[in-house]
């Protein structure tokens, strides 16, 4: 087995992810989830680009396996691998300020994303511009703890790689 993919460094952001992926089965507030935390912290700390989709989206499969699944799920994967791409830019700025705002960034995507398949395969709102106002709005509450538990948990992966980097120099970047 090649041995950069199984480097201390990968094998910690993976544990990382799957803790996270297992979080999302344990009783919480309602949508305080580490859901697009984890598609950040994997798309800006994998350096390899399928590593950085596969290990978060196979986490959520997993644990999409335990809660069931739903007609809303491609929306979530689309979603989630668009919050990767977010991580992505984040490889080189792994700093406070860009990871606040790719935080809310991927929240906000996520939002809009979901809440617009719901609007599009429900027939509780006109497909209309005013039944798609109507979605949204009435998702914002949601949005409200998701955006809170991206943040929490956000802070909790970033802030906890720095500061096993500090102590584990072998994770730091090349």
């Amino acid at each position: 087995m090649n041995r950069k993919v199984l480097s201390p460094k990968i094998l910690i952001i993976s544990g990382i992810i799957l803790f996270a992926a297992m979080m999302r089965l344990v009783p919480h507030y309602p949508n305080f989830t580490p859901i697009a935390a984890i598609a950040l912290f994997g798309g800006a700390h994998f350096g390899k680009r399928w590593l950085a989709l596969f290990v978060p989206l196979f986490a959520l499969f997993i644990s999409d396996l335990f809660l069931g699944f739903h007609g809303m799920m491609v929306a979530v994967y689309i979603s989630f691998a668009l919050v990767v791409g977010i991580g992505t830019l984040l490889r080189n700025r792994i700093r406070i300020a860009p990871v606040l705002g790719a935080t809310i960034g991927g929240s906000l995507l996520f939002y809009l994303v979901t809440n617009f398949a719901v609007w599009a395969g429900s027939p509780f709102y006109p497909q209309s511009f005013g039944g798609l106002i109507s979605c949204y709005v009435a998702a914002l509450p949601f949005f409200h703890s998701s955006l809170l538990g991206d943040l929490f948990y956000s802070g909790v992966f970033f802030g906890g790689y720095y500061l096993a980097e500090q102590y584990y120099p072998a994770l730091k970047r090349a």
